[in-house]
């Protein structure tokens, strides 16, 4: 099976809101929402745990998804990646990096052909 990327290059199957949204993992949802509340300041319920990806058409989307501005980026642009964009690696995205390191190699392999 095909792995999926956000527009950012972060590897959906990575992440936990998305792992607990397609098993339906009740669980997984609860202790996504204790480690987010706690690592970022704002109170995640586990209701609040439910993705499908970013760049799926409709389906659902993290809270902080609507408002990322490397995928309203990418988006507006016409974009499924930001390893197609003509201005990668921009500012946004190289600042990214510093705290999604692992999206940087995603997307280079993405732009290679990989």
């Amino acid at each position: 099976m095909a792995k999926l990327y956000g527009v950012c290059g972060i590897e959906c199957g990575e992440c936990p809101a998305y792992r607990a949204t397609q098993t339906d993992d009740n669980g997984l949802r609860a202790e996504t929402a204790a480690e987010w509340s706690k690592a970022f300041g704002h109170p995640f319920k586990p209701e609040d745990i439910n993705c499908d990806g970013c760049v799926t058409e409709g389906g659902r989307k993290i809270g902080y998804c609507g408002m990322c501005e490397i995928r309203k980026c990418g988006t507006g642009r016409g974009l499924k990646s930001c390893a197609f964009c003509p201005d990668y690696a921009c500012e946004r995205l190289t600042g990214f990096f510093k705290t999604a390191g692992a999206a940087k190699p995603n997307l280079d392999a993405l732009r290679a052909g990989r």
